[in-house]
């Protein structure tokens, strides 16, 4: 049996290891174990209650106000002593959080190979986003599988000489969670009951928009020129906007001051994914600088706006499901006002195909692995 231990730390992480955990301890070729390093502690732990996932290993490096530096030691630290009580044979890793670079770097150390899941998104700056695309570049340069998303990935990382024989196309695992978590929704009355009753403050009769913002890049004038825009467009009186604020002060500041008592803007909690779920299906359109939900949206047929000025997911601005904004009030209220107001633009952006996958994307990762 191949020892494979899977490692993440972060709610979008999680997410989207969740099926291929599933898929590889069904998978009588692999002993699979799972390592959690708590990157993000109570989103993390919502998403393994919905997938039905148990850590064999849990670093549990959250701290409070600690830097990059602290998670990066953390989990470089952490993974040395996980590496001591089970030596894998591989270990996976997805996208491109600190987690992400700090687990491959022990693997590395350690001699023992790195799939990264996710591989080859590129923005071309290395401060955009940060530190994420620095997270990706290293990550690959210490990976010995990489299984890409997309023909625009696996091209990215054949430009930067990696050997062919190592990159693989399966298509995006985000959209295979994505099924399956609305699956888990639609089967279940009384979890439909409870989310409708949650979100019984939204009004049918004006179109919803849903809003998030957590990247550092926009922390500072960033974040008060979209929480501008916001304020713009809830001067409408036929919209609503959901915005569940991320926890990080920086955020929290500027849309508290800017958003707070707006009519028409509901500031909430972080939500669990399947209530996130459940809003962006009911949403006309989404403002976001997230990556998950630049793949996840398109599968909805909803229209994003995307708040930064360079995306490693070129392909859906290509597709036309996404338009780039930046952090910028007018480029953010305009291509809004045009999706509400411009029903041709509108139906152009919900019906373009989805470039992300088909949601076989684990099985493909599986089949390569057992090959």
């Amino acid at each position: 049996m191949k020892k494979i231990l899977v490692v993440f730390g972060t709610r979008p992480e999680a997410i989207k290891m969740a099926p291929v955990v599933k898929a590889l301890q069904k998978n009588k070729l692999f002993e699979t174990k799972l390592c959690i390093t708590g990157q993000h502690r109570q989103m993390l732990d919502q998403v393994m209650d919905i997938f039905a996932m148990k850590a064999d290993f849990d670093l549990n490096v959250m701290g409070h106000n600690q830097t990059l530096v602290d998670v990066t030691c953390k989990v470089l630290k952490g993974m040395e002593d996980v590496f001591g009580q089970w030596r894998p044979d591989m270990i996976l890793v997805q996208g491109d959080t600190t987690t992400v670079f700090a687990a491959a770097l022990a693997a590395f150390y350690h001699k023992i190979d790195v799939g990264h899941i996710e591989a080859g998104l590129r923005t071309g700056n290395r401060y955009s986003p940060w530190p994420e695309e620095m997270n990706r570049l290293l990550a690959t340069r210490m990976s010995t599988l990489h299984f890409a998303p997309t023909e625009t990935s696996k091209n990215n990382l054949l430009d930067e000489k990696v050997d062919p024989k190592t990159v693989f196309v399966t298509g995006n695992t985000v959209i295979d969670a994505l099924f399956k978590a609305l699956a888990i929704i639609d089967s279940d009355i009384s979890l439909n009951n409870e989310l409708a009753a949650k979100f019984n403050f939204i009004d049918h009769k004006k179109r919803l928009i849903l809003v998030t913002g957590h990247r550092r890049e926009n922390f500072g004038d960033g974040f008060l020129q979209i929480c501008r825009a916001i304020a713009q467009l809830a001067d409408r009186d036929d919209v609503q906007i959901i915005y569940p604020m991320h926890m990080n002060p920086h955020v929290r500041q500027p849309v508290n001051e800017i958003l707070s008592g707006k009519k028409n803007v509901f500031l909430i909690e972080p939500l669990d994914y399947l209530s996130f779920l459940y809003v962006m299906r009911r949403s006309y359109l989404i403002l976001t600088d997230s990556g998950g939900v630049q793949e996840e949206a398109p599968s909805l047929g909803k229209p994003v706006i995307v708040m930064r000025d360079t995306t490693e997911r070129p392909e859906a601005i290509a597709a036309g499901t996404v338009v780039l904004a930046g952090a910028e009030q007018e480029k953010i209220a305009g291509y809004a006002f045009k999706l509400l107001d411009d029903q041709v633009f509108y139906d152009k952006m919900a019906h373009a195909h989805n470039p992300y996958g088909d949601g076989k994307a684990a099985e493909r990762i599986i089949e390569i692995l057992s090959s």
